[in-house]
């Protein structure tokens, strides 16, 4: 089967001109050609997607080198071939052999670069340096949107990592005790890393403040894990190794400003961890 060269499926990529009715036929069943043109669709769209960015810092040096290596090569071996002239701020011009007017360059000035228009109306000749030169142009203007992009990606601000929910070892329904309104709740939740977790909601007022407590069910042991402040939820810290199968109740507690460390007797909330 005789493919389609080169050369023409990239002015096909690039918009420049429109398949003919036997191209068309041509490339609905020819699996080789239809992926070659997909491909070279995709490079230009790399290249349209840098457009609008030319007020960033060039690509990395490595990146221009590389491009103009394979503009030079394309010159040794396309002859008068046309050749794309690439530039960016405090770049050399690579000199070109093609026939046409000078350009000006961003100072106003002109340089020694001329550029030929390429006619998409024209079939190209058969030749093998046309159509390397049909691939380095391609190739040319990958690297520079690879360049551009790579530039805006590290540009771009580091996204912060969402935050990961921590695991939940145990947890307790705390609910209202003894003459706490029944509308008294809350939930206790032992974090990994050793933290408890608390949420309350409806606590009556008290004239001194709120305190947390593990106790032991069986022997009615008993410590302080730290005290609640005025907001809904806390995160207290437990003691390293603490025992949550012996000190499995959680107690929330009213408490005065009177010196003393010991419990009150007063609790507002208990409920017994599990997990």
């Amino acid at each position: 089967m005789q493919h389609l060269e080169h050369e023409r499926l990239v002015f096909l990529a690039l918009g420049e001109s429109d398949a003919d009715d036997g191209e068309r036929t041509h490339l609905d069943t020819c699996a080789h050609c239809r992926t070659e043109l997909t491909t070279l669709r995709q490079v230009a769209g790399l290249g349209a997607e840098t457009q609008g960015l030319g007020d960033l810092p060039d690509p990395p040096e490595h990146i221009w080198q590389g491009i103009e290596a394979e503009i030079r090569a394309a010159e040794g071996t396309a002859g008068h071939a046309p050749v794309a002239v690439l530039t960016g701020a405090g770049r050399q011009q690579v000199p070109a052999q093609a026939h046409g007017t000078a350009a000006e360059d961003a100072d106003g000035g002109t340089t020694s670069a001329t550029v030929t228009r390429l006619d998409p109306t024209r079939r190209p000749h058969r030749g093998r340096g046309w159509s390397r030169w049909a691939a380095t142009a391609v190739t040319a203007v990958a690297a520079a949107a690879i360049g551009v992009l790579g530039t805006v990606s590290v540009l771009k601000p580091t996204e912060p990592e969402p935050a990961k929910t921590p695991t939940v070892l145990a947890s307790a329904p705390l609910a209202a005790f003894g003459s706490t309104p029944k509308s008294a709740q809350g939930d206790a939740r032992v974090l990994q890393g050793g933290q408890l977790h608390l949420h309350v909601a409806n606590l009556p007022r008290v004239p001194g403040y709120y305190e947390v407590w593990l106790i032991n069910p069986t022997t009615m042991e008993m410590f302080s894990i730290g005290t609640l402040g005025g907001d809904a939820d806390a995160l207290l810290p437990l003691p390293p190794n603490v025992d949550l199968k012996s000190y499995s109740v959680v107690d929330v507690s009213a408490e005065q400003y009177d010196n003393n460390t010991r419990h009150s007797g007063d609790s507002l909330l208990r409920g017994t961890l599990t997990g």
